[in-house]
Order: C-alpha cells, then sequence, then structure tokens
C-alpha cells in the first residue's frame, strides 16, 4: 500500500513540478533547458545552441564550436526543483567530443499513508550523462549523435536506462537562413515502483535567421522552432530574438506558445573575452512561481 501511494506523489510529482505538457511521461527534468541563453530565447537550443549546450539541444551543432569550450549553470526552478548543469565541448583528432551532465533534484517530498501528519520526507534525484560527436556529412550539413545514460531515484527505489539524440543542421540552406532538426530522447527505463517510465520523446524542427547589424554596432538574430513531444496530442512553437551590442552585452527575449503555465522568457548576456554570463528569466502562471537560470561559459 505504501508503495502505491508514493508512485501517486510520483505521479503528481511529474505533472505539477515540470509543468511543460501534459505530463503523459516522466523524466520531465529532460524538458528544462540547458544554457541561460536558449532558455532566455524561448528554449530554442536547437537552433541558437551553437556551443557546447549542443550536448543538450542537437549535437550537430558542435561543429559550430570554433573552440573547446565548457559551460555551467545552475537552474532554480519551480517548487524545489534545482538543476546543475555541466556541458563540455573539445576536439580530438579532429573530431568534436560533447559531455553533458545534468543532476536534478526535488526535495522535501512529504511522504503520506494515510491521512493526518506528514510521517516523513525524502528527496527525489534524476541524473543525466551523455556523450555526443558531429560530422560533416555535405556542404553545408552536418549531423551528430547523443547516447545518455539516465538515472531517476527516490525514497527506496531506483531505476536505469538509456536514451539517444540525433540531429542535422544545415547552415545557410537559403538566403543565409539555417534549418536544423533533432529527435531526442528516443530510450527507455527500467521499472521504477514496478512501473515503467516514458521517456519524454520529442522532435524539434526550427530556423535560424541572422537579421544583421542596426547601426554601427548592433546586431540582431532570430529563431523560431516547431517541437512535438511523440507521446502528446500537443505541440508548440517557440520564438527567440537577441539584439547584441558591440558583441559585449545582449539583449533577449522569447515566446512559447500551447503551454499552460509558460509562454514568455527574458534574458541578459554579458561577454568578456572568452567568458560568457548570462542569465534567463521563466515566469510561470498559477502561482507556481518564477524559474532563474544563470550559466557560465568559458572558451580556451
Amino acid at each position: 500500500m505504501e508503495r502505491k501511494f508514493l508512485l501517486l506523489i510520483l505521479i503528481f510529482l511529474t505533472t505539477a513540478v515540470f509543468p511543460q505538457s501534459a505530463g503523459k511521461s516522466g523524466l520531465s527534468f529532460l524538458k528544462i533547458g540547458a544554457g541561460a541563453r536558449n532558455m532566455a530565447l524561448g528554449d530554442n537550443g536547437t537552433v541558437f545552441g551553437g556551443d557546447a549546450s549542443a550536448v543538450f539541444y542537437n549535437p550537430a551543432n558542435l561543429l559550430q564550436c570554433k573552440s573547446d569550450e565548457i559551460l555551467l549553470m545552475h537552474n532554480s526552478w519551480i517548487q524545489d526543483v534545482s538543476s546543475e548543469i555541466i556541458a563540455a565541448k573539445i576536439t580530438v583528432a579532429g573530431l568534436p567530443i560533447g559531455v553533458g551532465i545534468n543532476s536534478t533534484s526535488v526535495k522535501d517530498i512529504e511522504i503520506r499513508t494515510r491521512p493526518g501528519d506528514k510521517e516523513g520526507t525524502f528527496n527525489a534525484q534524476y541524473f543525466m550523462g551523455s556523450l555526443s560527436t558531429a560530422f560533416h556529412v555535405y556542404t553545408g550539413i552536418d549531423a551528430g549523435l547523443t547516447v545518455k545514460y539516465l538515472y531517476e531515484g527516490s525514497y527506496s527505489e531506483a531505476a536505469n536506462g538509456y536514451a539517444l539524440d540525433f540531429g542535422v543542421t544545415w547552415k545557410n540552406a537559403y538566403e543565409n537562413i539555417s534549418f536544423a532538426a533533432a529527435l531526442k530522447n528516443a530510450g527507455a527505463m527500467d521499472e521504477l515502483y514496478k512501473e515503467k517510465t516514458e521517456l519524454p520523446t520529442e522532435i524539434r524542427l526550427g530556423a535560424y535567421y541572422p537579421v544583421g547589424e542596426v547601426g554601427s554596432k548592433i546586431s540582431i538574430v532570430t529563431g523560431v522552432e516547431f517541437q512535438k513531444y511523440t507521446a502528446y496530442d500537443d505541440s508548440h512553437i517557440n520564438i527567440g530574438a537577441e539584439a547584441s551590442y558591440d558583441n559585449m552585452v545582449s539583449v533577449r527575449a522569447g515566446y512559447m506558445t500551447m503551454y499552460e503555465a509558460k509562454s514568455i522568457t527574458t534574458g541578459l548576456g554579458i561577454r568578456w573575452n572568452n567568458i560568457d554570463v548570462d542569465y534567463a528569466l521563466t515566469p510561470f502562471t498559477t502561482d507556481l512561481g518564477t524559474a532563474h537560470t544563470f550559466s557560465v561559459k568559458i572558451g580556451f
């Protein structure tokens, strides 16, 4: 009886704490974006993520990283959810190699097996470790692959799993417009509380367009993505735009459609030599709170 009750708690946790869509799959921490820049741009990482964050969105974009780099991110989500993310890109024998780590926790979940006071608390822990690479397919066309190890643990139970991401980018396909596509989280998990968790497998299609210079020092880039989780009936369109001054200070905004509790994102970025410091703000409705994301990227 206690295990069944705890399973109900975890199902509720997935649908309430991660209000991304209809909540028809588990491991919803995989739906939270990576890199404060991408998240400020409406979570448009498939087209905008041309840095180490590509390991979480579109591994084909690793070839856009001109140097090796590391990205560190802290995400203070809602309802006591927090994430620590590390992404790195290095070059080995001329081949780009990406490494991604996502550790997400939900703290102080109450244990109740009967009406009345809580009997205690426990933490839910989620982990993803990934390895990515990318290669040229044809002139202007790149492809990439990511292999993921997944873990979820709560109370006294734990489960492991594996997943794959595939990505393609077609640079300057038409009048300076680039296109991107990705299939994410295609895999399977072991049983947790005698139930197998369904992964949030998703498809993303997007386009990126650099508007160019406005005045002498201001440059603008825009992007749009179509996003669909394969287990859901709903779909989303994510739009983002960034204005940068002298390649030093950036202002960003995004808009996401068809989400129950969020739509607008904003953020700022500062670049100094080979260091980028970025911040993203994601407000939620229905009294869920506001998510704050910070990331630092260092090139070397």
